[in-house]
């Protein structure tokens, strides 16, 4: 095709008055940090031209700022590379600033008396649903029933989740709507909690849940699509910049799809589809999709291998240590577990499996072992999500067959008090093993897990280093052989996180030609008290090189 000389001079002169209109920013007065490799590097200013770093300077560079720059004064503040949550679920965690929050609930009374609170809040709704109740935490440390949440709810449905949303308390207006009876059957793997006479008590746990779940009206996709900007612009304010979504269905992609056409992402969401889902071959089979700013990321899978420790829902080679005879919970046989991890892998996604207990590790590790020679798929760095309960054997593996391990600090320092309890003395040497995984030279990708755990970042980061809840309990930290330096937390939170996410070549550090993602913050990371690493403020969040946040 030929075109005209006139032609081709005006899309030189457009191009080029393009290109001197992008204006350059110039944040200068930071104690700005970020990772060269495995090494720290410190600078105090930073310049940015649209959405992609020009140059760091240290303060012995001299800045030949221009008269068309906008200069902003960082006052000090601390700047780093912007924060990448690797497993949340940004749909649930929307859902869970719109719902009952029963998160730091101490007894099933309070749970009960919070839900009534947020039902006279909101008298329209037809169901009552919230998240986050611990029985765990609770004075008397077991399952909810029924009959607490019958008293005030004798005629209205409600679904309430437990914190790591792998069980779920029903009251019986909702069971009624369910069917659920005395000769109701536990599906495979879910179990139907039942008293000494065999009746229902309104626990339901993993798979069992959707016999309850499914008499919910589903969202719209413009519901999901209002729920999921309120959740991404509350991650923002926590310093966040891209979060890996973990498991979300074809209708919830779209809602994505339709953000990101219409530019109102303001971080950056890698999508995980959940197998399985409605449609879910047919969503592999038109591939995955990357949007041309890169705020939208679709390339991997997400399966999910067995159930949550705290409910006992964790597969385990031996029995429980607190529950004779109960070895938890696989949500798929080994065929059907084979032929979802394949079929990813065949249609060139990246699979991420979740994985708790050391029976799904090391069914899941096996598995992938098979199904990258078969697919010759090492290259997607596959993942296991959560590795939390490990065989000191399978550590070295991850390394050898190039999986990365996608982990939660938090969830370390939530199950202390239980952990132990859960799985022995023995058992829990492989456990939240940071430091044995790192030494293997694994590459760990943190996130949070939110809303299971909070998603705010700093939480994870203190985790990461001191091995300590929020009180600085226990002393010394807990396994604190485990600890991850600073520089080793913050890398899992960035530069790693990003690699997990195949975007180290764009985002996860701060360099000239990669992105403008970045965050200030009150306090130094790298020099205020380890103690108070979890209580640091995000100033402002930029992605892009627009800012999407400021305190």
């Amino acid at each position: 095709m030929k075109y005209s000389q006139k032609f081709l001079t005006t899309l030189i002169l457009t191009l080029s008055s393009a290109s001197l209109f992008a204006q350059t920013t110039l944040i200068k007065n930071v104690q700005g940090y970020t990772l060269n490799g495995e090494t720290l590097q410190a600078f105090s200013a930073i310049t940015f031209t649209e959405d992609k770093i020009d140059k760091l300077f240290t303060k012995q560079d001299k800045i030949d700022s221009q008269p068309d720059w906008h200069i902003i004064d960082g006052n000090g503040a601390t700047m780093l590379p912007g924060l990448i949550d690797a497993h949340g679920h940004v749909l649930n965690y929307g859902q869970s600033l719109m719902t009952a929050d029963l998160v730091g609930t101490r007894s099933e009374q309070a749970a009960v008396q919070r839900t009534l609170k947020y039902a006279h809040e909101n008298p329209t709704l037809t169901w009552i649903t919230g998240r986050g109740w611990n029985q765990v935490q609770w004075d008397v440390k077991t399952f909810p029933t029924k009959e607490s949440l019958d008293v005030v709810f004798p005629d209205k449905p409600v679904w309430l989740r437990r914190v790591d949303g792998h069980a779920g308390w029903a009251n019986s207006k909702a069971m009624a709507l369910a069917g659920i009876t005395q000769q109701s059957k536990s599906p495979e793997g879910g179990s139907i909690i039942r008293d000494n006479n065999g009746q229902p008590t309104g626990v339901f746990i993993d798979n069992a849940m959707a016999l309850i779940e499914k008499n919910i009206a589903p969202l719209t996709i413009t519901q999901q699509k209002n729920i999921l900007l309120k959740a991404m612009h509350s991650l923002a304010s926590l310093g966040l910049t891209s979060v890996h979504d973990a498991g979300i269905d074809s209708e919830t992609l779209t809602a994505f799809q339709q953000l990101s056409a219409e530019g109102k992402m303001p971080i950056r969401i890698n999508a995980m589809l959940y197998l399985p889902t409605n449609q879910w071959q047919q969503t592999l089979d038109k591939g995955t999709f990357h949007s041309a700013d890169h705020m939208l990321n679709f390339n991997s899978v997400k399966i999910q291998a067995d159930g949550a420790l705290g409910s006992r829902g964790a597969a385990m080679i031996e029995d429980y240590s607190d529950h004779a005879g109960h070895k938890g919970l696989l949500l798929h046989d080994n065929q059907s577990l084979s032929h979802y991890i394949n079929s990813a892998m065949q249609a060139g996604f990246q699979v991420n499996t979740h994985a708790i207990g050391d029976n799904a590790n090391k069914i899941v590790l096996d598995l992938y072992q098979t199904a990258i020679k078969k697919n010759n798929s090492k290259a997607l760095r596959h993942r296991v999500e959560h590795a939390q309960i490990l065989r000191l054997i399978d550590i070295p593996r991850f390394h050898d067959l190039g999986i990365i391990a996608s982990m939660q600090a938090t969830h370390a320092t939530s199950d202390k008090n239980m952990a132990v309890d859960r799985i022995g003395e023995d058992r829990i040497l492989g456990a939240y093993a940071w430091r044995k995984l790192l030494n293997a030279n694994t590459v760990i990708a943190a996130g949070s897990d939110f809303p299971v755990e909070s998603a705010n970042p700093f939480f994870g980061l203190h985790a990461s280093v001191t091995r300590q809840d929020k009180q600085n309990l226990p002393k010394n930290g807990w396994y604190p052989e485990e600890k991850m330096t600073r520089v080793e937390a913050l890398k899992t939170f960035t530069i790693d996180a990003a690699f997990a996410g195949h975007q180290e070549k764009i985002i996860g550090s701060l360099a000239p030609g990669k992105k403008a993602d970045f965050i200030l913050l009150t306090d130094n990371y790298f020099t205020s008290d380890e103690s108070k690493l979890w209580q640091n403020q995000v100033l402002s969040t930029w992605v892009n090189g627009i800012q999407v946040y400021k305190k």
